[in-house]
């Protein structure tokens, strides 16, 4: 658990309220079926969790990385450990999303955690927005349908800043996107110039490097 004060009590209080409500979800997605709950997916957090939220939080910290790519950002959780970030180092989030409703809570929430100018919100599919992008980035979260790991791999990695850090969620868990993990992990590390470890926090993290 970090620090408590090392962050602003808006922000905190906005966090302990994703989590409450992932509390809850939690609780109804243990209730449903499996079919029920890939039916209702879009209805759910299906967050990072808060080890991985600091983590990535205090990479961003000490790389000083000010261009910062979401690709996935469901409800806005994520987004704003990177939005607290962006704002010690004067950086800034572009977000990519498919569902406006989405945005639009994550935008509600950033609001009271006096974030909200640090996040920029691109909605629609995510290959064509990232397509858009002009870059450079210096530090990437990719965490959306793990099937579209690979085909975001090949068009971030022309965009990435020498030095710039990426991140990827769920390569160890869920048991069924492992098949995808995998096949993120061997695209990125027969990619130039890029480093890359599998670290156990949360749901399994690809830290990557570019050279």
């Amino acid at each position: 658990m970090e620090d408590s004060t090392a962050f602003d009590p808006a922000f905190l209080a906005v966090i302990r309220d994703y989590e409450a409500r992932a509390q809850r979800e939690d609780a109804l997605m243990n209730s449903l079926t499996e079919a029920e709950v890939r039916l209702r997916l879009d209805e759910f957090l299906l967050c990072v969790g808060r080890p991985a939220g600091v983590f990535m939080n205090l990479l961003v910290k000490e790389a000083k990385a000010r261009r910062i790519l979401e690709v996935g950002s469901s409800f806005g959780y994520s987004a704003h450990w990177l939005a607290e970030a962006a704002r010690a180092v004067d950086g800034r989030v572009t977000s990519l999303e498919l569902r406006a409703t989405k945005t639009e809570y994550a935008t509600a929430q950033l609001k009271k955690a006096g974030l909200a100018e640090r996040v920029e919100f691109h909605i629609g599919d995510a290959l064509a927005s990232l397509k858009a992008l002009a870059g450079p980035f210096d530090f990437v979260l990719i965490d959306l349908w793990k099937d579209l790991y690979v085909p975001v791999w090949d068009l971030l990695y022309p965009k990435l800043a020498p030095g710039a850090l990426v991140v990827a969620d769920n390569m160890t868990y869920p048991e069924r996107a492992l098949p995808h993990a995998r096949a993120y992990r061997e695209r990125v590390l027969a990619s130039a110039g890029m480093t890359s470890v599998l670290l156990p926090v949360g749901n399994g993290l690809e830290l990557s490097r570019f050279r």
